[in-house]
């Protein structure tokens, strides 16, 4: 089902090379807002990082850029995590987060990294398990950052914070795995994905069959070699009663996928859908 906003979405993440992160991001939110003004949007966020620079001068070092930036974006306009409303999608939507200055620690840290960009500061996403994080490098050093309030986390901490992954996982006693390893940063495809698929994990929890299809639409444009993603949409279109394009998607995932865990259940599937196409 192509559409005008998916060529465009999908004209931002074709190239590697030239991934305009927050563009995309902001684009994603078309599927929700048909009307939504990514370019209006853009101008948003130059506005308020022209309110930012207003107190650089000549003089004023990476560090204090970044102190200029915590107190800007956390204390003055007072951004922050929905603890109201953590699941409500609009936390995702970077027009929404400017509006409400309420988001989720991804949302929070893409704008972040945004703002650091354009003030000549270093901010890269980490892909921390169950908590986006942000690191940032200054002639000093590098800090790992927790978007969602500005402060600098320690090796304890972050330690802290990965611990209830490794047990959830078993990654324990000899299959145990350091820090460090989730502490790498992120790329900008990886980013976007992890973003769609917090809104996917939203919208299937919620049952929003049309607002996952279009998620899943975009997921299915960003990582093209993911079959898994190509099923997802299948499932999705089927809740639907799109059958045929459905029944496409299931067929194309048991093909590259003949032994994965699922055929069973997918094959199950399959079968339902084409006897619903025939009695149709």
């Amino acid at each position: 089902m192509p559409t005008k906003q998916l060529d465009y979405f999908k004209s931002l993440v074709a190239d590697d090379a030239q991934f305009p992160l927050t563009e995309a991001v902001i684009a994603v939110g078309q599927h929700a807002y048909p009307s939504l003004d990514v370019q209006k949007t853009l101008d948003d966020i130059d506005q308020l990082v022209l309110k930012l620079k207003s107190r650089f001068t000549a003089e004023t070092t990476d560090l204090q850029k970044l102190q200029f930036l915590k107190y800007f974006f956390f204390q003055e306009m007072h951004f922050g995590l929905n603890t109201n409303d953590y699941y409500d999608p609009e936390n995702s939507y970077l027009h929404s987060l400017i509006n409400h200055r309420r988001g989720i620690p991804i949302s929070l840290a893409l704008l972040l990294m945004e703002f650091g960009n354009q003030i000549g500061i270093q901010i890269r996403g980490i892909s921390f398990p169950n908590h986006f994080l942000v690191r940032i490098s200054l002639p000093q050093g590098e800090v790992v950052m927790d978007p969602t309030t500005g402060s600098s986390l320690s090796k304890n901490e972050l330690q802290a914070m990965l611990d209830p992954y490794l047990d959830a996982q078993g990654y324990r006693g000899e299959l145990s795995l350091p820090l460090s390893l989730f502490l790498r940063s992120s790329g900008p495809r990886e980013i976007l994905s992890r973003f769609l698929r917090n809104l996917k994990a939203v919208y299937s929890h919620q049952d929003r069959w049309e607002r996952l299809l279009s998620i899943q639409e975009r997921l299915v444009i960003l990582l093209p070699g993911e079959a898994e993603e190509v099923r997802d949409r299948g499932l999705a279109l089927a809740q639907l009663d799109y059958i045929r394009p459905a029944m496409n998607d299931l067929i194309y995932y048991l093909e590259k996928n003949p032994t994965a865990k699922d055929v069973a259940e997918i094959k199950e599937h399959l079968e339902d859908l084409e006897k619903s196409f025939k009695a149709g």
